[in-house]
């Protein structure tokens, strides 16, 4: 069986999925495509073997999950596609409406943490699709993440731009991870060597994109509308591991989450363990 593997639709992914064109290994699993609300419903739902999940919906359904070692989508800072456009400086946000884009939970989470803990700034929320006219119709900011928001980023010059990355950094010193790759646990029981050669191929994939950003940033120039000096600089802004710093940071995260009533409480971060199936 080819294992069901989700793909976010977005930028931010292309350097983990590039490699996978070049090595032809996207033959040997049934990728689907969606943003990440989409995506993380499937795997909850168990309709995906193996899935990139907003970090926040991994704590909120680790019973049925575990995590692949080493795949996050972070940031130490600056992460460009996730933003806050507002007509009014972000102190000044209290009883403004602000509409959240429906195609994440993190950012969501993330947003509301940094406006609470960092502002004392106590909006009202609303979901909206992610379409800015729309969001700015009912709203007086708006959350905005992928690709739209990067139009954003390097043409945002009507509204106060925030960037999520670099206000999580302010406010806790410490890094964050945005999404993270999970695993069917029933899946990752029964079919422990499907989960190994995933695992491995998306290895191999990432190792060529680190090698290799400035020929991905010219591929994908060529049909988005940022020129390659540009997509390449934000590439090297991602960070795509796991190592202690980044669990920490999103230990960090679920631990203000909870605390905020986002979580009932914060989980292990548990991982497939790609010998034997899961580790204890």
């Amino acid at each position: 069986m080819r294992p069901k593997v989700g793909h976010i639709e977005f930028l931010n992914c292309l350097p983990l999925y590039y490699g996978l064109v070049k090595s032809y290994a996207l033959l040997d699993i049934e990728l689907i495509k969606g943003n990440p609300t989409e995506l993380n419903n499937l795997l909850i739902n168990g309709l995906l073997d193996i899935s990139p999940i907003s970090s926040i919906e991994y704590a909120r359904h680790q019973d049925s999950l575990v995590l692949f070692p080493d795949f996050t989508v972070s940031s130490d800072g600056e992460v460009k596609s996730i933003l806050l456009l507002s007509c009014f400086p972000i102190e000044e946000l209290t009883g403004k409406k602000i509409a959240l884009t429906s195609t994440s939970a993190t950012s969501q989470v993330l947003l509301k943490l940094i406006l609470s803990r960092g502002y004392n700034v106590q909006p009202e929320y609303i979901i909206r699709p992610p379409d800015l006219c729309r969001m700015f119709t009912d709203a007086d900011a708006a959350l905005l993440i992928g690709d739209i928001a990067l139009k954003y980023y390097v043409d945002g010059k009507d509204f106060y731009l925030y960037d999520l990355g670099i206000e999580w950094k302010k406010l806790t010193g410490k890094k964050m991870v945005y999404a993270v790759w999970a695993v069917n646990r029933r899946f990752a029981e029964i079919k422990s060597d499907l989960c190994g050669y995933v695992f491995d191929i998306f290895k191999k994939s990432m190792l060529y994109s680190t090698e290799n950003l400035s020929e991905i940033a010219e591929s994908a120039a060529r049909w988005e509308p940022f020129d390659s000096s540009f997509l390449e600089a934000y590439f090297k802004s991602l960070r795509f591991d796991f190592s202690g710093d980044y669990q920490q940071g999103l230990l960090s995260f679920y631990k203000m989450a909870m605390e905020a009533g986002e979580l009932r409480a914060v989980p292990e971060l548990e991982f497939i363990n790609l010998r034997s199936g899961i580790s204890t």
